[in-house]
């Protein structure tokens, strides 16, 4: 269920809602350095410094507070619906704002969550948020790198397929991987999902 005010969409497995001051602290928690999921999110770009971390956390807490949000949702947590627990986010940003170009993310957090369906669940019903909320659209993207093997097979998974590998374009560890793109059209997401990826 969506609305224009809260956001609350609730899977078999998960729920996406709106951030909550009881997320707060574990939110913090996972934004420290050396927790695992980090080594898959991304690990060429900087993290959030330590010390930025209460900053962040205190601007999320005035939001919710407020109760401002954004009329699309940039971020929002994934929700364990027998504990009410923050688990991971989902989340967007522009490839190209003049073209109506985005690409969603996904963390989990919890290593003991992954491997369960759960990102495919939470992904699932993002794109559906974001295909409802920006009519305007006419593609998502994924963005990840060749060894984040868990977030290509979800890509593939979901029904977006590979349109570019970018060889040896990222570094971690010292080692080259590829930079890998996947895409899908609004016309082939509904063709694979017609009713809406919840009612699959």
């Amino acid at each position: 269920m969506m609305s224009k005010r809260n956001v609350y969409i609730s899977g078999q497995k998960i729920i996406l809602r709106d951030w909550q001051v009881q997320d707060l602290d574990s939110y913090a928690y996972w934004q420290m350095p050396d927790r695992e999921w980090q080594a898959f999110d991304g690990p060429y770009y900087p993290r959030i410094k330590v010390d930025k971390i209460p900053d962040m956390i205190q601007k999320l807490r005035e939001k919710i507070e407020a109760d401002k949000w954004e009329r699309v949702r940039k971020r929002l947590p994934i929700i364990s619906p027998s504990e009410n627990r923050l688990i991971g986010t989902v989340s967007w940003y522009w490839v190209s704002q003049e073209t109506e170009w985005l690409a969603v993310g996904i963390g989990i957090y919890e290593p003991d969550e992954w491997g369960r369906g759960i990102g495919y669940e939470a992904l699932g019903l993002w794109c559906d948020y974001l295909w409802a909320f920006l009519p305007e659209i006419v593609r998502l993207d994924v963005r990840t790198w060749s060894g984040n093997k868990g977030m290509m097979r979800l890509a593939e998974k979901l029904g977006f397929k590979e349109e570019a590998r970018f060889r040896k374009a990222r570094i971690v560890n010292g080692n080259y991987y590829d930079g890998m793109g996947y895409g899908i059209l609004r016309e082939e997401w509904q063709a694979l999902y017609p009713d809406g990826f919840a009612q699959r």
